[in-house]
């Protein structure tokens, strides 16, 4: 089916589910999973007989086995351990997060047994691997995967390493609204400025593009990479947990994990329900045992009013979000010729009237909210691995997503190449020793939005030596960034007087050292299925 060629595929790997496409006959379509299915939940469990699950069967089974199913893995990855998005998963996962073994990133327990986010990740990606296969009849190796646009160098690297655990060669990680621009924009002779909105489960990402000429120019990216779906969910079940609490003498559900799951369950349900409805029951019969020991069953009818007004703020922040893009980037809202709306949360009546109301304007339904991102991302791997197949080969200009700089006097961070810098890229600026006499200075490469240097992510750090001695100000000292289109950054530090130079390439860590990301490479002792994917629950 691959017309003898080599494949390769698109992933779009989600907060809450996933997506594999492919470019089949000159035109990308999604590649359904062994079940049938488009969508792929993006759900890792341990069965209590110790099999590996994925995908839906691993969901069939989350409620009886919550502490063992890990869900929204997507919001952890290449996240610090005691950020305030780990210590707030912390409270209302019903698996347990622990530090790896350095303190550096965030590791799951599931099945007695510790693995970190990415090898999660890595077995959801598996799993689409072997869907493809399973289309195409042949190996798979080389795939494109996307990422929010708002993820910083950590994030990006534990996802490319999640995909190398997979046994997946990637050949380049996408912005997720890029790629859903290449989608929408394939065999389209385009000229225009537009505006993608994703709001998925875990992540907003919202992206201005220039298209024109098969050239797909990002001028502006923003985003939440906390901010989705999930939290949508958990209002509405906040709010039953808290009813049903009020009803039955103070009994807070959601202290029982098992109840704590189908709540979480019930309450996405009826979310989906209300984009349709004006209204939906929330029932769930036996949930928790009362003081007497009797059970006690809940049974709530919630509006779509009711949602709107839980998830206000949320709504809130998505606008915040978009405006803040907009003015980063330079860019009026009359200029914007159309408004793609990607990600499932976007179905929601309540965010498509937001959009709507802040732009002036219909937002586009020309592209499927959910399947696009992995159409693009198949695109894009088409090019990369097989450009004559296609009629025209898109080019992508990224951009920066986050302000880069090094730390200064006083603990300041000073930015050098700043956040929606199209790439490749070369910025130089000037910097001098602050006291007398000084002949080395160590140069501490950040990334980040604050002015704080404490309050950016360290990238890596080096030493120019041999410097010049003199009064403090009088040396100059040259310091490069240099960014490649792959996102690779250079940073170069020169004395103009001595000559002396020194540099690093700096590597963005994702917490997994190389012995061990080699090791994980190497077990995979989860690769092959435990069931077959249209099987039974396994108790």
């Amino acid at each position: 089916m691959s017309g003898g060629q080599e494949p390769v595929i698109g992933i779009d790997l989600g907060t809450s589910n996933s997506v594999v496409a492919a470019v089949v006959d000159g035109q990308p379509r999604v590649i359904p999973n062994r079940a049938g299915q488009l969508l792929t939940p993006s759900i890792v469990a341990v069965s209590r007989n110790g099999k590996r699950l994925v995908g839906g069967i691993a969901k069939r089974q989350a409620i009886t086995n919550a502490e063992n199913t890990v869900h929204a893995a997507k919001r952890l990855i290449g996240r610090r351990w005691g950020s305030r998005e780990v210590e707030d998963a912390r409270k209302v996962l019903p698996y347990e997060l622990v530090p790896g073994p350095d303190g550096f990133d965030v590791r799951v327990r599931m099945g007695g047994q510790v693995y970190p986010v990415q090898e999660i990740s890595a077995m959801v990606l598996a799993e689409l691997k072997a869907d493809a296969e399973a289309f195409f009849g042949e190996p798979v190796t080389k795939a494109v995967i996307t990422v929010p646009a708002y993820f910083n160098d950590g994030q990006r690297q534990a996802t490319k390493d999640a995909g190398a655990i997979a046994g997946l060669e990637v050949l380049r990680i996408v912005n997720e609204p890029t790629s859903a621009a290449l989608a929408y924009g394939f065999g389209r002779q385009l000229d225009k400025k537009v505006v993608v909105f994703d709001l998925g489960g875990g992540t907003l990402d919202v992206s201005i593009l220039d298209i024109g000429k098969n050239v797909y120019d990002v001028v502006g990216v923003g985003g939440d990479t906390y901010l989705g779906g999930e939290d949508f969910d958990r209002r509405l079940g906040d709010a039953v947990a808290e009813s049903f609490a009020a009803e039955h003498g103070g009994v807070d559900a959601r202290q029982d994990k098992m109840a704590l799951q189908r709540l979480r369950d019930a309450s996405e349900k009826a979310k989906c329900d209300l984009s349709a409805l004006p209204s939906a029951s929330v029932s769930l019969p036996f949930l928790v045992a009362g003081p007497d020991g009797k059970a006690l069953h809940l049974e709530r009818q919630v509006t779509r009013e009711e949602l709107e007004r839980l998830t206000r703020d949320l709504v809130d922040r998505c606008i915040d979000v978009t405006d803040r893009t907009l003015r980063d980037a330079g860019v009026r809202r009359s200029e914007v010729a159309e408004v793609l709306l990607v990600g499932g949360m976007t179905r929601m009546p309540r965010i498509q009237a937001a959009v709507r109301a802040y732009f002036g304007r219909e937002p586009s339904r020309g592209v499927h909210p959910e399947e696009v991102v992995a159409l693009g991302a198949a695109i894009q791997g088409q090019a990369l691995l097989h450009p004559e197949q296609l009629a025209s080969e898109p080019l992508l200009l990224d951009v920066t997503p986050q302000n880069l700089g090094i730390l200064v006097a006083g603990g300041y961070f000073r930015t050098v190449i700043p956040r929606n810098t199209t790439v490749p890229t070369s910025q130089t600026h000037v910097f001098t020793t602050v006291q007398d006499n000084q002949t080395a200075v160590r140069i501490a490469v950040l990334q980040g939005a604050s002015e704080k240097a404490d309050e950016n992510e360290l990238l890596g750090e080096f030493v120019l030596a041999g410097i010049r001695p003199a009064r403090r100000g009088e040396v100059q000292i040259d310091v490069t960034f240099d960014i490649t289109a792959d996102g690779i950054l250079g940073v170069s530090a020169y004395d103009r007087v001595t000559g002396q130079r020194q540099s690093i390439q700096v590597t963005a860590t994702s917490g997994l050292s190389e012995e061990e990301l080699e090791t994980l490479r190497e077990r995979r002792d989860w690769e092959l299925p435990a069931v077959a994917p249209g099987g039974e629950d396994p108790t």
